[in-house]
């Protein structure tokens, strides 16, 4: 019989979580959230230094490649917990990225660059282009071969912390096959990365243009794991914005009820009211099912099939939880909830911004119903 549906928790993930919860409590208040949105990197770069020490890029990496060697199961509750406290840093795209390399690299690449991550070495995926295809392979940008290797060209958008990173994973064609390539960013030329506007200003997000970098033939990845590579990379940043979402949606839950249980008017305090107290319990009840599915798609991550089922469902759930507990944060905080100055404007844009990177939670349904059709 299958086991999809279930929960499971391992030793390591519980450790991770409560470890996780202590030090993005510490590291990450909302004064300092609000105090690097001005800030050029976007991350406290002493912070940053502390997760890998912690050993936390490692999570996911065998240990033969110099990681911890865990799963992206033990990613969860560490991703969780940052989107609670709108911790930002290179984690989530060095994350992913070493996740492209074990898909989707050769034994020499994991090899060279896996340990370089696990000891601190950031790195991010180019991946999306200006069409906004959420289908990794519908993609324009081109690698041509000359005698020095492959001519790149194209643009890529929503480049994740690309000025931190060491490497930059692009998916690029090679006449008619999609093939991924690995940049080093010492070779992007001055003038080629510019700086995007998203809505989540926490966030650091980067359009790099492609024209005239130039690759070795070495730093093309397997293209014949390019199909496989791009379908984990898919699932595993689902996962992840799933576990920032979960967090995100506790958070603006925590910060909405203070505020009910201190605000007065007509001499009561407004919690007592029904018309906020009945939307309040409907996004806390909510928000147990999303983080219910989230853990559940952890369990689930590494098998065919179920995991994929359960990775879309957490991110849809999740994209809606934090979308509706953040809409009613800024409704019940009057006036104030419309100004940048209330946090629940902060969870709110995180929730539009995160609905838009690797599908929507109408795009994942879509999908859902095309899987459970087939099975």
């Amino acid at each position: 019989m299958s086991d999809f549906g279930q929960i499971g928790f391992t030793e390591e993930q519980i450790d991770m979580l409560n470890a996780a919860e202590r030090f993005c409590r510490e590291k990450s208040p909302m004064d300092k959230v609000r105090s690097l949105i001005e800030d050029e990197q976007g991350y406290d770069t002493d912070v940053w230094k502390e997760i890998y020490d912690l050993g936390w890029l490692g999570i996911a990496i065998p240990e033969e490649y110099g990681g911890v060697g865990l799963s992206m199961t033990e990613v969860v509750p560490v991703a969780e917990q940052m989107g609670r406290r709108m911790m930002h840093s290179p984690f989530m795209s060095t994350t992913l990225a070493a996740q492209a390399i074990l898909a989707g690299g050769t034994e020499a690449q994991k090899s060279e660059i896996l340990p370089q991550i696990a000891r601190g070495a950031a790195a991010t995926l180019a991946l999306s282009e200006q069409n906004g295809d959420w289908e990794l392979a519908h993609i324009s940008a081109v690698a041509t071969p000359d005698e020095n290797g492959y001519r790149l060209s194209g643009t890529k958008t929503f480049v994740a912390d690309l000025e931190a990173a060491d490497w930059v994973i692009a998916s690029v064609k090679i006449k008619d096959d999609v093939a991924l390539a690995i940049i080093p960013t010492n070779s992007i030329p001055d003038g080629a990365i510019r700086r995007e506007v998203v809505i989540d200003e926490t966030k650091r997000s980067y359009e790099l243009n492609l024209d005239d970098i130039v690759i070795g033939e070495s730093d093309i990845m397997d293209v014949d794991k390019t199909d496989a590579a791009l379908h984990h990379i898919h699932l595993a940043a689902n996962l992840l914005i799933a576990a920032e979402l979960t967090g995100a949606a506790q958070s603006c839950i925590d910060y909405t009820v203070e505020y009910l249980g201190t605000r007065k008017q007509f001499g009561k305090l407004i919690g007592a009211f029904q018309a906020l107290k009945h939307p309040t319990v409907d996004a806390f009840v909510d928000y147990q099912k999303a983080r219910s599915l989230l853990y559940t798609a952890a369990f689930n991550f590494g098998k065919q099939g179920e995991g994929e089922i359960a990775t879309r469902m957490a991110k849809a759930k999740a994209e809606e939880t934090l979308s509706f507990v953040a809409d009613r944060s800024i409704q019940f905080h009057g006036g104030f909830g419309f100004t940048y100055d209330c946090d629940a404007q902060l969870y709110r844009r995180r929730a539009i911004f995160l609905a838009s990177q690797y599908g929507d939670a109408r795009y994942h349904k879509q999908k859902l119903a095309d899987l459970l059709l087939k099975a």
